[in-house]
């Protein structure tokens, strides 16, 4: 069997002990004489395995017990609406912050259940860094605000989380993990599970408990965030074997990597490799500001498109797939989440030496 590094921007690689845990457990988990997948979300088997995802889940971010964590579906452009449906209720007003595509997405979407602002964007420099904050733009009145804390298309991250009068509520999908997060700051982060977590299928919402009392009763019970915390996440099926995975991914960076400490020095090591090549690089350019460069997905280009696309061919015959840029952007991007070893990136770097050494 071969093995590729896969530098997907999402659903990305998984570490291969989980891949390895998950076929031994597939036909029959722990005794059960049934797979998860066949299993009632009811069951005492089940219940354990999501109790102790969520038990997990809250020892490795630090979250106390003013959060609800809510194990939902739809991914996180679900929650671009959920969250002003449960949260604009108050004064029916939110203020954003743009710094990528998914940031605009959310605030357009706000746009339909209230008055949505603009408070800082990068959209005219074409998202290549994150927007300083004037905070006499702020609104004290609004009922949140909404952060993207890593943008996956541009290759921006905030590096430090901005300060708020009003519930700060945070897109973490594509860093969620890598690093640790004083969840404290928020009101809600919100993440996708199939780039630093787990599998497509599932997003994971950590609210803080005296937010969850903004939902409305008349909302559609399942778009409720204090119906679904009422329901423990089981107010319908949820997505039972995505949370299976994403309960083996938090046994691995618990056990195999010793935690989130130890997880961010190994995703700032992968990062650099990749960084300090593209500074020295004849061929290669970053596309980012220094200071607001992603540690989790490396955008860059050669400045030609031809040779960018010749570039990802060639790399993929190598064994490396998934690195063209978005169609948005164009370009390359090398988007390396947990999963990712550092053996993988440094033979990345090593194909763009050989590659601008036959090209440059």
């Amino acid at each position: 069997m071969a093995r590729v590094y896969n530098f997907s921007a999402g659903p990305s690689m998984l570490p291969y002990s989980v891949l390895e845990k998950a076929k031994n457990e597939l036909p029959e988990y722990s005794l059960t004489g049934q797979s998860v997948m066949e299993m009632s979300h009811r069951s005492k088997e089940y219940l354990g395995i999501i109790e102790s995802c969520e038990r997990k889940f809250r020892a490795l971010l630090g979250i106390d017990n003013n959060y609800s964590v809510l194990f939902l579906q739809g991914g996180a452009w679900t929650q671009f609406a959920m969250i002003p449906m449960n949260l604009m209720t108050v004064n029916g007003k939110a203020d954003f912050i743009l710094s990528g595509n998914w940031a605009e997405k959310a605030y357009t979407e706000a746009s339909r259940f209230g008055t949505a602002s603009i408070v800082a964007s990068s959209k005219q420099d074409n998202y290549k860094y994150i927007p300083k904050i004037d905070t006499s733009y702020l609104d004290i009145n609004a009922d949140y605000m909404h952060i993207c804390l890593n943008n996956t298309i541009y290759g921006t991250a905030f590096s430090d989380v901005p300060e708020s009068v009003v519930p700060l509520v945070a897109d973490a999908s594509s860093m969620i993990l890598s690093r640790r997060l004083d969840i404290s700051k928020f009101g809600i982060v919100y993440a996708g599970a199939q780039k630093n977590m787990g599998i497509a299928g599932l997003v994971v919402v950590v609210i803080r408990k005296d937010l969850l009392e903004r939902s409305a009763d008349d909302l559609p019970m399942m778009f409720s965030y204090k119906v679904q915390n009422e329901s423990s996440s089981m107010f319908n099926t949820p997505p039972t074997y995505s949370i299976y995975i994403m309960s083996l991914m938090l046994d691995w960076i618990m056990d195999e990597v010793g935690g989130l400490e130890n997880m961010s020095e190994r995703n700032n090591e992968k990062a650099y490799i990749l960084y300090d090549y593209l500074d020295e690089s004849k061929l290669f350019k970053g596309t980012v500001a220094k200071d607001s460069r992603s540690l989790m997905n490396i955008c860059f280009i050669t400045g030609n498109e031809n040779l960018d696309k010749q570039f990802c061919f060639e790399a993929e015959k190598s064994g490396m797939p998934n690195l063209a840029g978005h169609r948005l952007v164009g370009g390359i991007r090398a988007s390396i989440y947990n999963a990712m070893p550092v053996e993988g990136v440094r033979k990345l770097r090593d194909f763009m030496k050989a590659f601008e050494k036959e090209h440059a």
